[in-house]
C-alpha cells in the first residue's frame, strides 16, 4: 500500500521507518503540508498521512478523491482541520490517534506553569552571564492555589492528578464530567464560574465551533486580575488580539502557550534567518510574562512511538478490511 506522508520532519521519518519494517508499506515523506496547492502530490497513492496543520478542506478532499485516495490517516488526536462532511461525500475514511501520550501534554502544561511562575528560564540566562541577583524573579506557591482545568479527557485527567500532587484546589469544566475525577474530590463547575474562581486556567478541550475563541474579552473580564492562562490544546481557543489587550491591561498576569492561532505559517520551521511578519507573535514575544513553545507538548519518545505504531495499525486495519476502531465519523 502506497502512502503519502505530509508535514514530515526528520524525526517523523525516523519513527515511522522504525516501525514500518513490520508492515512494509510504501511510504513517501513530504516536508510540505497538504493543502489545495500541494494535493497534486497525492496522485499514485492510496492513502495520505497528515498532521495538525495540514489543510484538509473540501477542495483538497475532492482532488484527493480524483487521485484515488481512500484513506486519511491523522497522526494526531484532533481532527478540526478535516472537513468531515466532504470526506463522507467522497467516501474517504478518516482515522486518528486518539490518545498517544496524555501524560506528555499534561507534563508540558505543568512545565509552562512552573517556568512562568518561578522564572527559571530567566534565572538560567542570568546565571550564565554571571548575574546571580534575585531581583524580579519572585514567584508564588502553587500549593493551595485554585487551578481550573477546561476539558477533562485523558490529558485533563492526567493534569488534574499532577495538580492534586502539588496540593492545588482543582476545579473543572467539561460537558461530560469524569467519574474518576469526581472520586478524587474535584468539583465540576460552569465555565464562567471556573473563569471567576481560578488563579491558573489550563485549556485541554478540542477546537469546535463552540470552543473557538473561548478566551476572549468577555471571558477575560470575568477572570481574576493577574490570572495565568495555559494552552496546550489548539491555538484558536484563544482570541490572540483580546489576550494581548489583557496582557497590556494587566488582567492576564501570565500566558503560556504551546499552540497559536496562526501557527501553521510558523511552527515546525526554522525561521531564525527570516523576517517574521506575524505581528501578533512578535507582540507576544515582547512581553516578559509570556512563554511560547512551538507545539512540542506531545514531543516525547513515548508519544512518538505510540503515534507511529497506532497510525500504522490504523492503516493496516483499513488495508485488511478490519473494523476501524479509531475512525472519525
Amino acid at each position: 500500500m502506497k502512502i503519502a506522508m505530509f508535514s514530515t520532519k526528520q524525526y517523523d521519518q525516523e519513527y515511522f521507518e522504525k516501525f514500518n519494517s513490520d508492515e512494509n508499506f510504501e511510504i513517501e515523506f513530504f516536508e510540505t503540508r497538504l493543502d489545495p496547492h500541494t494535493v497534486g502530490l497525492t496522485k499514485g497513492f492510496e492513502a495520505v498521512c497528515v498532521f495538525v496543520n495540514d489543510k484538509i478542506d473540501e477542495k483538497t478532499i475532492e482532488a484527493m478523491h480524483q487521485n484515488g485516495i481512500k484513506l486519511i490517516a491523522l497522526r494526531c488526536a484532533g481532527f478540526n482541520n478535516v472537513d468531515l462532511e466532504a470526506v463522507k461525500k467522497y467516501d474517504i475514511k478518516v482515522v486518528r490517534v486518539p490518545a498517544y501520550s496524555p501524560e506528555a501534554v499534561a507534563e508540558h502544561a505543568i512545565a509552562l506553569i512552573m517556568t512562568l511562575n518561578r522564572k527559571t528560564h530567566k534565572s538560567y540566562n542570568r546565571v550564565r552571564e554571571g548575574n546571580f541577583s534575585l531581583n524580579n524573579l519572585i514567584g508564588f506557591n502553587l500549593s493551595n492555589k485554585t487551578v481550573g482545568v477546561v476539558g477533562t479527557g485523558r490529558i485533563g485527567v492526567a493534569l488534574c492528578g499532577i495538580l492534586i500532587g502539588f496540593g492545588c484546589k482543582v476545579i473543572a469544566y467539561d460537558l461530560y464530567p469524569s467519574d474518576e475525577l469526581k472520586r478524587l474530590g474535584i468539583e465540576y463547575v460552569q465555565l464562567n464560574e471556573l473563569f471567576r474562581q481560578s488563579e491558573v486556567i489550563s485549556l485541554h478541550c478540542p477546537l469546535t465551533t463552540e470552543t473557538k475563541h473561548m478566551i476572549n474579552k468577555n471571558s477575560l473580564d470575568v477572570m481574576k486580575d493577574g490570572v495565568m492562562i495555559i494552552n496546550t490544546s489548539r491555538g484558536e481557543l484563544i482570541k490572540t488580539s483580546d489576550v494581548i489587550q489583557g496582557l497590556i491591561e494587566r488582567k492576564v498576569g501570565y500566558l503560556g502557550i504551546d499552540v497559536y492561532e496562526q501557527e501553521e505559517d510558523l511552527f515546525f520551521k526554522d525561521l531564525s534567518e527570516h523576517i517574521i511578519e506575524d505581528e501578533y507573535i512578535l507582540r507576544l514575544n515582547s512581553f516578559p510574562n509570556v512563554l511560547i513553545t512551538s507545539h512540542q507538548a506531545y514531543f516525547t519518545n513515548d508519544a512518538m512511538n505510540e503515534i507511529a505504531l497506532t497510525t500504522l495499525e490504523n492503516i493496516k486495519d483499513f488495508k485488511e478490511g478490519n473494523m476501524l476502531s479509531n475512525e472519525v465519523k
